[in-house]
């Protein structure tokens, strides 16, 4: 996938660590340690219970395919189409926008296990994208 799937992210201060994760290979979700409550987007303040007592957990980077929608007409000039718009629900509660890569469109379906990969887009940001899960040889034929 290239940069030019999407615009590149600008950091925030509240954002700083999730990125600096994806730079490392990492994907963390933060969590409010007042309530329990797992955030996305990246805030300075619970979604719950507004408490600034957030913290920084890794992710498993696995989820299910919540919905997807295939894009075949570009926002803006130089953006390669088609492209999978695809919304997953990581194991750990949230719902992330992301892109879904290495998958056939006709290949798609709602439910299906992915997990995250990063695609670097600048020397500061690399994103969390999602591919299906391949299930592990079994020696059968």
């Amino acid at each position: 996938m290239s940069a030019a799937l999407r615009s590149i992210p600008e950091p925030t201060p509240d954002s700083q660590p999730f990125w600096d994760a994806c730079l490392e290979g990492r994907l963390t979700v933060q969590r409010c340690t007042s309530c329990g409550q797992v955030n996305w987007f990246p805030r300075g303040l619970c979604r719950r219970c507004l408490s600034d007592a957030l913290e920084w957990l890794p992710s498993s980077g696995r989820g299910v395919l919540y919905s997807f929608s295939v894009v075949t007409r570009a926002s803006e000039a130089g953006i390669a189409t088609p492209y999978v718009l695809a919304l997953v629900d990581l194991e750990e509660g949230p719902r992330l926008m992301t892109h879904l890569v290495d998958c056939p469109i006709g290949h798609i379906s709602i439910g299906m296990p992915v997990t995250v990969r990063f695609t670097s887009v600048s020397d500061a940001i690399a994103l969390p994208v999602f591919a299906p899960v391949v299930d592990a040889p079994t020696g059968e034929s």
